[in-house]
């Protein structure tokens, strides 16, 4: 199909876009979804799909396509739409990565994410990001990739008071396999977030082995800032100021 040219060229390209896209809701698409297709006829079958009020136009080149709830069509989220635009491993952060968690109800004006990459992208006005970050394992998702960023944080931008927010977190780090991921991903993280995490992992009731490997990275005659998140029961066994 893809070497034929033309007209029945064009109308194949249109008949797989249109079959990618309506095959689910949810979901941002960008050109580099249709790699090895006629950009021109993707481009056109994209505009269609929009008229026909099928996707949402976001901004040049970037579409959703939205689901049906309760209250009306789905929204793009800012968290998703940056991580889309920034490819795998961008992570949000500052006060996205809050919204992301749930534990702001703030929309930041200009969405922030943090990369791997010593420099950022010059071509996503409106984002802002951050860089020089460890690189993001895969294993883990964007909400667990937020947790590691709130925690650089010290929880700072949760409105919620630190009980609150602690309760949330530790809330997360029960479900089955959280825990372990963000453990494995702490280990290039700063010290803070390790005994954060470890202080958090303690809240949470996780087993003593898999808060070991976190303990035995930290230096032990360091006093580390929990801000926020110094009313941790066990902050002090972590190290806490």
């Amino acid at each position: 199909m893809r070497g034929q040219t033309g007209i029945g060229q064009q109308g194949s390209v249109a008949s797989e876009v249109r079959g990618m896209v309506t095959a689910g809701a949810d979901r941002i698409w960008t050109y580099a979804d249709f790699a090895g297709l006629e950009m021109g006829a993707v481009s056109q079958t994209l505009s269609r799909l929009a008229k026909e009020g099928i996707i949402r136009r976001v901004r040049k080149g970037v579409y959703y396509r939205p689901r049906q709830t309760v209250i009306g069509e789905s929204q793009v989220s800012s968290a998703a739409l940056g991580s889309k635009l920034l490819a795998s491993g961008a992570r949000p952060t500052g006060l996205t990565a809050a919204q992301t968690l749930g534990l702001t109800t703030q929309v930041p004006s200009e969405p922030s994410f943090a990369i791997s990459r010593n420099n950022a992208p010059s071509n996503l006005p409106g984002i802002r990001v951050k860089v020089r970050r460890p690189a993001t394992s895969e294993q883990i998702d964007i909400r667990e990739a937020a947790t590691l960023e709130l925690l650089r944080d010290r929880g700072e931008t949760s409105e919620f008071s630190s009980e609150e927010t602690i309760w949330r977190l530790a809330k997360m780090l029960k479900e089955p396999s959280v825990f372990d991921r963000l453990a494995e991903a702490a280990v290039n993280e700063p010290p803070r977030v390790r005994a954060i995490l470890g202080a958090l992992g303690q809240e949470a009731g996780v087993h003593d082995t898999s808060l070991e490997r976190l303990r035995k990275s930290l230096n032990k005659l360091s006093r580390i800032n929990f801000g926020h998140l110094k009313s941790l029961r066990f902050a002090k066994e972590w190290q806490s100021k």
